[in-house]
């Protein structure tokens, strides 16, 4: 029997993306969360931040605009790529990797080329309800334009891959949220969506390939190994259909 799908057209970040989600990933996973995070507002009475932290690869921007869409705009969703150093320092600072010092612009995405002070100053923000700017990355200027987006919702859904890191600085930034969200998947299919997803960008298989295995899968082996626990759990099996672990 055929497991009936639900498409959803978006685009992400420029590109044209077609996603399918089942029918059992909604009405088991999605609309539950949903509703959990509806009645945790009502019950607290006030703003709620929930933190969800995935690895590259994992869908998560396609996810929340879904999440936002079936919510009929009840959520508001923000991400923390705005969080990004700017270009200029990038170019301008090194730090070390195999044993060299390089470029940080040649791994940026990595943990070390966000700005942690100024994220943690905007998580505090949202936290205290604050009515405030938030900062979006724009992937044309290469850079984050700042307060893009204005923040006044009820329920913020924060996503970004290193939000519930288990390191030094990062790991202090789930205090602040009510309820948190992680999404794990096998390396091997976050490797073949990374690397489909820069070859829809016009880049060349090859030169896509050695892309991703630079400077993305480093970033996916530490979401894998070194993300805390989360509130709730989901896993993305070979098809690409969610489960809820635990």
């Amino acid at each position: 029997m055929t497991e009936q799908m639900i498409e959803y057209p978006v685009t992400v970040n420029g590109v044209k993306v077609f996603a399918q989600y089942t029918r059992r990933s909604v009405d088991e996973i999605f609309l539950p969360l949903l509703q959990a995070l509806f009645a945790l507002q009502h019950e607290k009475g006030r703003r709620i931040l929930v933190m969800l932290a995935a690895p590259p690869g994992s869908g998560k921007s396609t996810l929340l605009s879904f999440l936002e869409s079936l919510s009929h705009g009840s959520i508001q969703v923000i991400g923390m790529d705005g969080f990004h150093r700017r270009q200029e320092y990038l170019v301008s600072h090194y730090t070390e990797r195999n044993g060299r010092q390089i470029p940080m612009v040649d791994i940026k995405g990595a943990p070390i080329t966000f700005d942690l002070e100024l994220l943690t100053a905007g998580i505090k923000r949202i936290a205290a309800g604050e009515t405030c700017g938030w900062p979006v990355y724009d992937r044309m200027l290469h850079n984050p334009v700042e307060d893009a987006v204005l923040v006044d919702g009820d329920i913020i859904l924060l996503e970004g891959n290193y939000l519930l890191l288990d390191q030094d600085g990062w790991r202090d930034l789930s205090g602040y949220a009510d309820y948190t969200i992680s999404i794990r998947a096998d390396e091997s299919l976050l490797r073949s969506r990374l690397i489909d997803r820069r070859i829809k960008t016009g880049v060349e298989e090859a030169a896509a390939t050695r892309f991703v295995d630079y400077s993305d899968m480093p970033n996916v082996r530490l979401c894998l190994e070194k993300t805390a626990r989360a509130d709730c759990e989901l896993w993305i099996d070979e098809r690409g259909d969610y489960h809820k672990r635990g």
